[in-house]
């Protein structure tokens, strides 16, 4: 009897959800806790929205073949921006969402273009701006600052049921990119790119342009997340990003959603599960009182595994397509990205 395989390139995430809600369940029961509460849900999917909206643009970067670690100190900054512009005023609301979204926009271009035009590492090249952004913060605040308006300050703690507000702000942001990348000719362009940059080139891609919007959409998405802490704190924080680790937090969800960090193969939906699937874990570990040591450690364990039973996928594949007869074909085909 022949095996069902699921593709190589998807990663069974939202099965593993379903396990992890399930596992959860049954340990914070035996524990003598309440899981499926209208309140633990809310605070699950509240969890979830600023790692959401930060992996989301993280998810783009390394489609494309790179990344961006300066997303954490950014999210600092936007949250700054932000707060500091409002000054507790409804006027200014729209200023500074305008402003801090333009903020994210020109630090993602200033680090496309050192990773195309001066062909700096991405690693090296966010790595770089990560550490201008902190030497800012560190210079300029030593505590919160500004005060977002009543309007901003209440989309932050608004809900519908149990449902919070904000959530619809992740997954407008995930319903975008993914329509974005899948349906349009420049997310096409992504995948070409991140899957093979030289073959790209030489097929008349504008490969530098795609790159440099990748990493533009990416700070967008970061400078967004700011915004939205900020609504969440009254203010702007300089260590708001940093204390959430969302810079390496939002790449592990990346990987864990079934994105290849080589570029060229994943998926926003992957990414999406995988952000809840952290979120479901925080809040399990936070009910069981979890050491915060042996917390990140077994979070780290999770990662691991995911990646490795990917990895050994593609591995598997790669070897049956190696050993499998060319196959002939009568015309041209069409090229969809994975």
């Amino acid at each position: 009897m022949k095996r069902f395989k699921l593709p190589v390139n998807v990663l069974p995430i939202w099965p593993a959800l379903g396990i992890v809600l399930a596992v959860g369940w049954i340990t914070v029961t035996i524990d003598g806790g309440s899981f499926f509460t209208s309140s633990n849900m809310t605070n699950i999917l509240q969890r979830s929205v600023a790692l959401g909206i930060v992996a989301v643009g993280q998810t783009v970067a390394i489609l494309v073949g790179s990344l961006d670690l300066s997303v954490a100190y950014l999210i600092s900054l936007s949250s700054l921006v932000a707060a500091e512009t409002m000054d507790g005023k409804e006027s200014m609301l729209v200023p500074a969402i305008a402003l801090t979204l333009a903020l994210g926009a020109g630090v993602g271009l200033v680090n496309g273009l050192v990773v195309t035009k001066l062909r700096v590492n991405a690693f090296i090249a966010t790595l770089g701006m990560a550490l201008v952004l902190k030497g800012y913060l560190a210079d300029n605040y030593s505590r919160p600052s500004g005060e977002v308006s009543e309007t901003w300050k209440s989309f932050g703690y608004t809900r519908m049921g149990p449902v919070p507000v904000s959530i619809f702000l992740f997954v407008g942001v995930a319903l975008v990119v993914g329509f974005v990348l899948r349906r349009t000719r420049w997310g096409y362009h992504v995948y070409a790119v991140g899957g093979d940059e030289p073959v790209s080139a030489l097929s008349g891609l504008r490969t530098h342009r795609v790159v440099i919007g990748a990493h533009v959409l990416c700070s967008v998405a970061a400078a967004l997340t700011g915004l939205f802490l900020a609504s969440r704190l009254g203010s702007g924080t300089p260590r708001v990003g940093t204390d959430g680790g969302y810079d390496l937090e939002s790449i592990a969800a990346v990987v864990l959603g079934g994105t290849a960090l080589v570029g060229g193969k994943g998926r926003v939906n992957g990414t999406v599960a995988a952000v809840l699937v952290l979120a479901v874990l925080d809040n399990v570990f936070n009910q069981l009182e979890v050491d915060p040591f042996l917390k990140q450690a077994l979070r780290g364990v999770v990662i691991i595994a995911a990646v490795a039973l990917y990895a050994r996928r593609r591995l598997v594949a790669r070897e049956e397509e190696t050993s499998a007869p060319p196959v002939e074909t009568t015309g041209p085909t069409e090229v969809v990205p994975a």
